[in-house]
């Protein structure tokens, strides 16, 4: 069944532009290479690159870290992981909207370069991730960045790594985290193998196909087994609780629709403050068309619910 005739008006021509993408290990060194290059930072912002100690026994981890350049006392920090399904992707695919949002909020941004898969199975990306979190932890006065004021978020893939670096964060009770910004999260390897899958989701730009490839390079393993560990796929944790505040958006045509809006209502039902989007005639990556209302609202809201999470208390 076509779920077409349910996309965006504004949204389509995306769909004619995109070429289709089957991901195989042939196709992956291809479109790594299509990544884009680094862009010059917006004036009032300076942008550096840096290595920071990686998990122990591991290469360092390169962050790209964007600074407002007028800042009075320590100010909030955002923790960023990239989307591409953990086999592609670069701190650049994000540079547009980290830059705005550190100079619309007057936060510093860390975006991490974590190792894809399949070259690095789980738990190597999540482990760089929360890497990159204690460095700047502990180099927060540096950055000027307050302690208590750091949160972490992505789109799909860097998602699905916020969220499980949230869990990893509370369990180990090193560094606080004050707010998790979940961009439509990849967040459960159970979605390759549902038994009824919803028709209506999925078909464009991250397909069942894709899924199960992404998956299955991070897991190292096929996806849809009994021991996958929560810091992998953060939608299969037991508990929620003690997580910080949340905000999820999804695309009501998003092959993440279902395992996104879950999440939520456990995140509720734990008792942590969470806000759950759900945009109507939105695929995957919707966001790509930043001429459409329904993108430009996305931006807003997502804007405007970090903005909130970053608050002083």
């Amino acid at each position: 069944m076509s779920s077409r005739h349910l996309v965006d008006p504004q949204l389509a021509p995306l769909l004619n532009a995109l070429p289709s993408i089957e991901l195989s290990p042939q196709a992956l060194t291809q479109i790594r290479a299509l990544m884009p290059p680094a862009s010059e930072p917006l004036p009032d912002l300076a942008a550096s690159e840096r290595l920071v100690p990686g998990p122990e026994g591991a290469p360092d981890v390169r962050v790209v870290v964007y600074e407002p350049r007028r800042r009075l006392g320590l100010g909030p920090a955002y923790l960023h992981m990239h989307g591409g399904g953990y086999v592609m992707g670069s701190p650049h695919m994000a540079a547009a909207r980290n830059q705005a949002l550190a100079s619309a909020l007057g936060c510093v941004v860390v975006s991490v370069d974590y190792r894809l898969a399949p070259e690095t199975s789980f738990p190597g990306p999540v482990e760089d991730c929360y890497a990159a979190l204690k460095w700047l932890h502990e180099h927060a006065e540096e950055l000027g960045v307050d302690r208590k004021r750091i949160a972490i978020g992505g789109e799909s893939a860097g998602g699905g790594l916020a969220a499980a670096l949230g869990l990893l964060a509370r369990d180990r009770g090193e560094v606080p985290v004050a707010f998790q910004l979940l961009v439509y999260p990849m967040l459960d390897d159970r979605t390759c193998v549902e038994v009824e899958p919803n028709p209506l989701v999925g078909e464009f730009v991250w397909t069942r196909d894709n899924n199960h490839f992404g998956w299955k390079a991070l897991l190292g393993g096929q996806p849809g087994g009994e021991d996958v560990s929560p810091y992998a796929a953060a939608g299969r944790a037991a508990d929620l609780s003690r997580l910080p505040p949340t905000y999820i958006a999804v695309g009501a045509l998003d092959l993440f629709l279902a395992e996104d809006v879950a999440y939520a209502q456990r995140l509720l039902r734990a008792g942590v403050p969470t806000e759950l989007h759900v945009y109507p005639g939105a695929f995957h990556g919707f966001d790509m068309v930043t001429h459409a209302e329904v993108a430009q609202r996305f931006e807003r809201e997502l804007r405007d619910a970090l903005r909130r999470g970053l608050r002083p208390s």
